[in-house]
């Protein structure tokens, strides 16, 4: 499957789009919340703004864009989709509106609003329900998720490479969970402040994966790239 990658013109034509999707309330409430268009549905964020994990960043949109636009295209409809970092849920929300099988996943603090922002914002709309679960990043990969059992067509994660201790952890989640099939979609912000830790991530995952970038938005700092597992013969 092949995307068309974006140059530097349809940076600056896209990124307006991409970031107009995300709205605020015109009254203030008593719970902080950011609204979103995608998917063709208006969904409604709750932020915990004390955790970095439950804020909506700029890499979410361009995964969720991505799906948008794309999902014809990769047959999202049915297809069992894990998403690792989530959040907020935005990413899971999306692809669960466009008709996947979709399992959000994040640490034990984020569970609570992870589940409320997924249930609230596809309850009724989706056509099959989506599943929010723990996951603490190679932690009991083979018991929670046997790889017998669990079969990922698409594995998601949006900013999940920052300057954090859990890198490793992050690789091999991301080693447990794909299969021959399984495809990677991972939006990445780069920091200045970062680079040698995200250079070293990105080799190490080479090892591991194929990948190619699908959208390259300078302005935001932002790629998205596509990945198979190296043993994979792609046309």
């Amino acid at each position: 499957m092949e995307y068309k990658q974006e140059n530097r013109t349809e940076d600056d034509l896209i990124v307006p789009t991409i970031l107009d999707r995300r709205y605020v309330p015109p009254t203030l409430t008593n719970v902080a919340w950011e609204g979103f268009s995608f998917a063709g549905h208006e969904i409604k964020i709750v932020e915990a703004t004390d955790l970095y994990g439950a804020t909506v960043w700029p890499s979410a949109l361009v995964l969720c864009y991505f799906l948008e636009n794309h999902g014809k295209h990769m047959q999202i409809e049915d297809k069992h989709i894990i998403e690792i970092g989530s959040g907020t849920g935005l990413v899971s929300i999306v692809a669960s509106l466009l008709g996947g099988q979709v399992t959000a996943t994040d640490l034990k603090d984020l569970i609570g609003n992870l589940q409320y922002n997924v249930h609230r914002n596809t309850k009724q709309k989706s056509k099959h329900v989506p599943q929010v679960m723990e996951l603490t990043w190679a932690f009991d990969l083979e018991e929670t998720f046997p790889k017998t059992s669990f079969q990922f067509d698409y594995i998601l994660a949006a900013d999940v490479v920052y300057n954090h201790p859990y890198l490793e952890e992050l690789l091999a989640t991301f080693d447990h969970l794909c299969k021959d099939h399984t495809t990677i979609l991972w939006a990445m912000k780069f920091r200045k402040e970062n680079t040698m830790i995200e250079n070293r991530f990105i080799n190490n995952f080479q090892k591991l994966f194929d990948m190619e970038v699908v959208y390259d938005f300078p302005s935001l700092n932002i790629k998205l790239y596509r990945a198979v597992r190296r043993s994979r013969i792609t046309t």
